[in-house]
């Protein structure tokens, strides 16, 4: 292995053990009806992102456990951030989608990673198709090695 992949493989493990070891697990949006914890306000982006999506989907999508999506959505229910409906094509299946409370809390964390994640967003954009594809790469593989690992 050269200097320089030694030099990457070293900076992904430090920032995979940065993420491992956050400390911030709450996110506050100004009073106490918009503090989150992280789950929470990911289940509210991804509802947000794909209005009447199935708790199974969330479930796969961030490799937990349905028990713990419909925990987690029951107490969003009960905050009044989501609302639950049943699937026209499925009765036993039931639909989310967000209330206008969780539209609010919705946008607030957009907010929040369009100011934290500018620096990001602009590196990101100022990248061409082959670095971007060499990342994205290099990003699905570290996922896989993670789920390994996990």
């Amino acid at each position: 292995m050269n200097e320089l992949s030694k030099e990457v493989v070293d900076s992904f493990i430090r920032l995979t053990e940065k993420i491992a070891n956050i400390k911030t697990n709450i996110l506050n949006f100004g009073s106490e009806d918009m503090t989150f914890f992280r789950g929470e306000i990911h289940i509210i982006q991804m509802i947000g992102d794909h209005p009447g999506t199935f708790s199974s989907e969330i479930a796969r999508q961030f490799g937990i456990t349905r028990a713990v999506v419909h925990k987690t959505l029951l107490n969003l229910e009960k905050r009044m951030l989501i609302v639950k409906t049943k699937d026209g094509l499925d009765k036993k299946r039931v639909r989310l989608f967000l209330t206008e409370k969780g539209m609010r809390a919705y946008h607030l964390h957009r907010e929040y990673h369009n100011t934290h994640d500018k620096a990001l967003f602009e590196y990101i954009d100022c990248l061409n198709q082959v670095q971007l594809e060499a990342i994205q790469a290099f990003l699905e593989h570290a996922n896989d090695l993670i789920e390994n690992h996990a």
